[in-house]
């Protein structure tokens, strides 16, 4: 990986899921290759990731619960062996997968978790039958379980104030993490304010590097899931929070490879998602004890603002990022409903 720190970061996570990708497909049946090869130009590297994970879970679960296949690798299995299962056989598979051992860790699923695993195989094996490989399709039979939808958690205007000035001002925390809160307060009220403030993917805000900013034009250049380039706009609450940033940053002389990354760890490497994630549940959790607030939530909380303010789904879509504005409408439906609702009264029929 050393020849790779002088890429761009998004190159760098790309690499490294193909590296990955090709361990976890190593463990699959040869032919599976096509099915990956065949889904290349239309998915990111880490959804192929997703679909080896549980195209993997998939196949053990043959491995260990089939007699046919006791003196069988998985390696030998062929396309036709797909077809000798029938709907009940992948709907007992869908039962396994709510709590299942594997080594020495018990896994436990909820119905969305499985309903991602079952479309993974709808989805692998949809790509065989379409390409006639296969005449038989048992996992087009079978139904997915009944997803129950849940409020969608962002935090309120009152408290995106709080969490803000806590973050500033060190309020609630720990005698250690206030230690550290001391040489990360400006790193850390940058990150949160473009998080609140930008509607940014954590992937996104961790990729950004220094060059990436233009604040002759307010906004700054992400890569999008499948490697789209578009610009992102920030507002004035941003663009401050990360000029003070900016200033501590001259002072700091990151690690090799790290040079060009906008925001550092202490360690003075490229900040992690998951050292974001940490620092985003350490503020919030002093602000709300009832709401489990991660980056992807702050997201929401954007999307809410900003829907609520302009009305338009479309835009709320485009500056998140959606695909399809129908992603957009399923999460923002509840202040749509709330809308209409308001509504009832605003057309009068009869003037007293």
């Amino acid at each position: 990986m050393s020849d790779n720190k002088s890429r761009p970061y998004h190159e760098q996570i790309d690499i490294e899921n193909t590296i990955r990708l090709r361990e976890l497909i190593a463990e699959l049946p040869g032919f599976v290759r096509d099915f990956f090869r065949g889904i290349e130009q239309t998915t990111s590297s880490k959804t192929r990731i997703a679909y080896a994970y549980d195209l993997r879970i998939f196949f053990h679960y043959l491995k260990e619960n089939r007699p046919d296949l006791e003196d069988i690798p998985i390696a030998d299995l062929t396309p036709a062996y797909l077809e000798t299962l029938k709907p009940a056989d992948l709907e007992e598979y869908m039962e396994y997968l709510k709590y299942y051992h594997k080594g020495d860790e018990d896994r436990l699923n909820q119905t969305r978790g499985i309903m991602r695993k079952i479309s993974s195989l709808k989805a692998f094996y949809n790509y065989f039958y379409r390409r006639e490989v296969i005449q038989y399709n048992p996992a087009a039979l079978v139904e997915l379980p009944k997803d129950h939808e849940k409020p969608i958690i962002r935090l309120d205007a009152d408290e995106v104030a709080v969490l803000l000035d806590s973050v500033e001002q060190g309020d609630h925390l720990t005698r250690q993490q206030k230690n550290f809160h001391n040489k990360t307060r400006t790193r850390d009220l940058a990150i949160l304010t473009m998080l609140l403030g930008t509607g940014i993917r954590v992937s996104e805000c961790v990729g950004l590097d220094i060059t990436d900013l233009d604040f002759k034009n307010s906004g700054f250049k992400i890569h999008r899931k499948g490697g789209k380039e578009v610009i992102l706009y920030f507002g004035d609450e941003v663009e401050e929070a990360l000029l003070d940033y900016l200033e501590e940053r001259k002072t700091i002389i990151p690690c090799e490879g790290s040079e060009n990354a906008l925001f550092l760890s202490l360690q003075k490497k490229r900040i992690s998602v998951r050292s974001v994630e940490k620092l985003v549940k350490k503020y919030t959790q002093a602000v709300t004890s009832l709401k489990t607030i991660t980056p992807h939530k702050l997201r929401s909380t954007f999307g809410t603002q900003l829907y609520q303010e302009t009305g338009d789904i479309y835009l709320v879509a485009d500056v998140l990022g959606h695909s399809d504005v129908n992603t957009t409408r399923k999460h923002y439906a509840a202040i749509e409903d709330q809308k209409r609702r308001q509504a009832r009264n605003k057309v009068h029929l009869r003037r007293d």
